[in-house]
């Protein structure tokens, strides 16, 4: 598979995993059967992991989830470096993302709970009762104004005015 190919399906699918394999092509001067095979062949290697929806949750009817950001500290194990400790963070559905940091800390962890009663009991029951972990430090999101490169709309009722660069 041409390298530039794929990287360039890659960004356009990143902007919007809805794009159909005819567009693509035509943007990039490819025949559609091309896309579709490096798509297809993307997805079988893995550089592809998953297609997926960002929602405004402000705008749905469903109660919304609550999400926080925790800082981690930890003590890496002997013959495992930091990788044992992130298999034993990820393995919790709770657990959105997991990155491993330079700085003041160690690893970030994306949570989502359906009430900061489940986020603090995720937090004190599974999370810092984990080997190597030493300290965290919890930090609930209030607002997205931005996720994922999109601007999340505010709502009609917003009266401020727009700035553009």
């Amino acid at each position: 598979m041409d390298q530039s190919l794929a990287m360039e399906i890659l960004e356009i699918l990143t902007q919007d995993a809805r794009t159909p394999a005819a567009i693509i092509a035509q943007m990039l001067g490819a025949s559609e059967a091309e896309v579709a095979a490096a798509i297809k062949r993307l997805e079988d290697e893995n550089v592809i992991l998953r297609y997926s929806a960002l929602v405004n949750e402000e705008l749905t009817e469903k109660e919304s989830a609550v999400h926080a950001l925790i800082e981690v500290k930890v003590t890496p194990q002997y013959r495992q470096g930091y990788d044992a400790i992130a298999e034993g963070i990820t393995r919790y559905p709770e657990v959105r993302a997991c990155y491993l940091m330079s700085g003041a800390y160690d690893f970030m962890v994306l949570v989502d709970g359906n009430s900061l009663r489940d986020v603090s009991r995720f937090v004190a029951e599974k999370l810092a009762v984990l080997n190597g972990v030493t300290s965290t430090g919890t930090h609930f999101v209030l607002r997205k104004y931005k996720d994922n490169h999109v601007t999340i709309p505010t709502g009609p009722d917003d009266q401020r005015q727009v700035v553009t660069p």
